[in-house]
């Protein structure tokens, strides 16, 4: 039996539902674990006021996972490719600082594989990317009603007509890479 190598990774792709449910799909993922990051405000922030857009966070998500079985550059590209990366501080309606499209890195090593993945993969988009790196200061974990919530609200509207469609787009370009 190989030990396993837990690496963390924390990124923001807009909604962090969907950015949960694209990475529990993932082989390798061992967790996933929305919440906020990257603002100023003191103290620990809730929802609503990162919705109002004044504490400076962003929606992301925590997710560890076994650099033996999944790569962080893998990581990081099937981030890139589930949201899209060249519209500033906006995800389809959702619109606000808290939604920017951003990768905190832990480490040098982590930065350095960042941006060469965001370099790598500019070409393939018609617009600049507009993808933030930064280092991870805090990461402040969500309320417990967004933690798993596609696989809780699968019916629920959003998930219906946002989530579903980003998870067929990941079946399709990263079948080799889901559980």
């Amino acid at each position: 039996m190989t030990t396993k190598n837990i690496q963390t990774a924390t990124f923001g792709g807009g909604c962090f539902w969907c950015t949960e449910a694209v990475f529990q799909e993932v082989n390798g993922v061992e967790k996933v674990v929305s919440g906020y990051s990257g603002g100023n405000a003191p103290g620990k922030p809730t929802y609503r006021e990162v919705c109002s857009g004044l504490t400076g966070h962003a929606e992301v998500v925590q997710v560890t996972f076994d650099a033996n079985v999944i790569s962080y550059e893998d990581i990081l590209v099937i981030f890139m490719t589930t949201h899209d990366p060249t519209t500033l501080n906006r995800q389809g309606a959702d619109v606000g600082t808290q939604y920017r499209s951003v990768i905190y890195y832990h480490d040098d090593i982590q930065k350095e594989i960042a941006e060469v993945v965001v370099k790598e993969i500019t070409p393939y988009y018609d617009n600049p990317v507009v993808t933030e790196i930064s280092p991870l200061d805090i990461f402040y974990e969500a309320e417990d009603y967004h933690q798993d919530y596609y696989r809780n609200n699968q019916s629920q509207g959003y998930c219906s007509f946002v989530i579903t469609p980003k998870l067929t787009k990941l079946r399709k370009l990263q079948a080799d890479k889901l559980k």
